[in-house]
């Protein structure tokens, strides 16, 4: 599986034991990017930058494409904090 990370994209092989019990406590489950690429993503939604703006500047870094419904997704969390900010 592929791994975003912000020092760029790792490719893994997940092992797995005759049991199917291995748990890997490195990485989430189906993960597929770090936090901190959502971190960043949340940052740059809540200095006003476009979802569309985002996802071009994240191609440009980190050369993965995410679609702005992706990036959106992203920003759910924080959407309602975002919105009560630019009502103040």
């Amino acid at each position: 599986r592929s791994f975003d990370t912000k020092y760029g994209q790792l490719n893994l092989t997940i092992l797995r034991d005759r049991n199917g019990r291995f748990e890997n406590h490195t990485l989430p489950a189906y993960g597929r990017h770090s936090d901190n690429l959502e971190t960043m993503v949340i940052q740059l939604y809540t200095k006003g930058i476009t979802t569309a703006e985002i996802a071009e500047l994240i191609e440009k870094m980190y050369g993965a494409h995410y679609s702005k419904a992706t990036v959106s997704n992203m920003t759910k969390a924080v959407n309602e904090q975002v919105q009560a900010f630019q009502q103040r």
